[in-house]
């Protein structure tokens, strides 16, 4: 098996035609309620949604954006059945999130 990180993406709630109302809130949140359910056996770290961004480099601290809004870690046999886990997913398909990008979690080299 392999592990994958995948992580949400979108865009701010401010630039969203409004908050999602009351019924699409408690629409999504069953939803993905029932995709960690149905994925339970493959998640590693359950994720969560992620909040403001600093970046660090040889230039110092600043806030910067970015469309990350959460993340979960899985586990799959290869990338194509880890990202056919996200198909449908309730973060684009009920909530305003535009998509979930997942990548291989690749081995240290030299450990």
């Amino acid at each position: 098996m392999k592990t994958f990180l995948a992580v949400y993406t979108g865009r701010p709630m401010d630039q969203h035609a409004g908050p999602p109302s009351d019924d699409v809130i408690a629409r999504g949140m069953k939803g993905w309620q029932d995709w960690m359910v149905r994925h339970a056996d493959a998640l590693v770290v359950d994720g969560g949604p992620l909040g403001k961004t600093k970046k660090i480099s040889a230039d110092g601290v600043s806030d910067i954006t970015n469309q990350m809004v959460g993340y979960v870690v899985v586990r799959a046999e290869s990338h194509e059945a880890a990202a056919r886990m996200f198909e449908n997913h309730p973060h684009f398909a009920i909530f305003p999130g535009d998509g979930v990008e997942v990548m291989e979690v690749m081995p240290i080299p030299g450990q």
